[in-house]
């Protein structure tokens, strides 16, 4: 079956509805979740996937709100929202155990969903992960000149090297994010955590890998650097890499 016959919708209450795509499998049910306006049809989760449907084991993938094929205008999207269609995809579709395979803003909200639903989390493998990004990198980086016109206008358009539209940044987007923050503070999780981060990566320095490795009391923490590597790690080999580590957790 191709790619649009296996996506399906979940209705959400507001009448927007969150697109997914899901396979059943043995347990636990392995959930991919993307990035900053990235979508569910990129190379690691389709890469995914694949490997999920040749092992016999569940996985879910889908898109937040404003993001791929979900309805809803993307500036009207923030952490908290998209946390919230992440805890319905994942509590409508998925049953059991989970392990969360977050990139980017997905590490953030992986990291939420788990302090969320503490009992179903097998494991966490997070890719680059960018948590309190709307704080630490987005905000941290504008200059006054910037910041003000955020604050006075409620958006600020950006070139992005990943797409030929601008990044658009809303300031509700930062103000709602700071009700979401989880570098704060200790981070108690139950399960274990791997992180996977290029020491070349434009976007979220690597050394925020060890920072959220600090914060984190869990079973066991692993952190794995990428000499060279970059923010998507998305190469053969680095999915290569990405597969072998879920299989550490989800074997």
């Amino acid at each position: 079956m191709n790619e649009e016959g296996r996506a399906q919708r979940l209705e959400r209450p507001d009448g927007n509805f969150v697109v997914y795509v899901r396979s059943d499998g043995r347990a636990p049910t392995v959930v991919f979740l993307g990035g900053f306006r990235s979508d569910m049809t990129g190379t690691k989760a389709i890469a995914l996937d694949e490997w999920a449907r040749r092992r016999g084991r569940a996985f879910l993938r889908f898109d937040y709100l404003g993001h791929g094929q979900s309805s809803g205008r993307f500036e009207d999207g923030t952490i908290g929202r998209w946390l919230d269609d992440s805890l319905a995809a994942i509590d409508a579709l998925t049953a059991g155990k989970l392990v969360l395979v977050g990139s980017s803003m997905g590490g953030w909200l992986s990291l939420l969903v788990a302090r969320a639903r503490p009992e179903r989390m097998a494991g966490l493998v997070l890719i680059a992960a960018a948590p309190d990004f709307t704080e630490r990198m987005l905000l941290g980086r504008l200059s006054p000149e910037d910041r003000a016109t955020l604050e006075r206008d409620g958006r600020l358009e950006r070139p992005s090297q990943y797409s030929p539209e601008p990044s658009v940044f809303t300031w509700k987007l930062i103000e709602e994010g700071r009700n979401h923050l989880v570098l704060d503070g200790q981070l108690a999780l139950p399960c274990p955590v791997r992180l996977l981060h290029g020491q070349s990566d434009p976007d979220v320095p690597w050394e925020l890998s060890l920072q959220i490795a600090a914060h984190i009391d869990a079973p066991e923490v692993i952190t794995t650097f990428v000499k060279g590597g970059d923010h998507r790690l998305s190469t053969p080999a680095d999915i290569a890499r990405l597969i072998a580590t879920v299989e550490e957790v989800a074997p």
